[in-house]
């Protein structure tokens, strides 16, 4: 069983990967354009303004980037930073625990960004179809293919 899980591993990164980018661009297309409806609502920031424009941005821009698996581990280091951000300047100063001071998903994107930065894209993203690529056009193997011998 753990061999059936162990390969299906990088298939389960990938979505998950991809549950996440979108998500996360969901939230930054919500606060930007106020699409898809958020509870939380509010008006949209102002173009340039500190630190709810930038933020949309990054969570629009990055979360993209996740989703398509481009890029992966440098947007999701940056989107985790910015989760980091809000977290302890927004939130914290409500509350110590995230259900009380509503930072629970800030502090969720901000661990599951990490993540991703150590683990990469996983199977189904443009990291790893242009890493094929390039093994392929310069002669060597790809990573997933070699061989590892003790």
């Amino acid at each position: 069983m753990t061999g059936r899980l162990n390969s299906a591993q990088p298939y389960a990164l990938g979505l998950f990967r991809i549950v996440v980018g979108l998500l996360f661009a969901c939230h930054g297309t919500a606060s930007l354009f106020g699409y898809p409806e958020s509870p939380m609502g509010g008006a949209a920031p102002a173009v340039g303004a500190w630190p709810g424009w930038y933020a949309g941005v990054i969570e629009i821009v990055c979360g993209a980037l996740v989703l398509i698996g481009l890029g992966t581990r440098a947007a999701a280091f940056l989107a985790s930073g910015a989760m980091a951000y809000a977290y302890f300047d927004v939130h914290q100063s409500m509350a110590l625990w995230p259900i009380a001071n509503g930072g629970d998903a800030a502090a969720l994107f901000c661990w599951a960004m990490l993540l991703l930065v150590f683990t990469g894209s996983g199977a189904l993203g443009l990291d790893r179809l242009f890493a094929a690529r390039g093994a392929r056009t310069s002669g060597e193997q790809s990573p997933e293919r070699e061989k590892v011998t003790a």
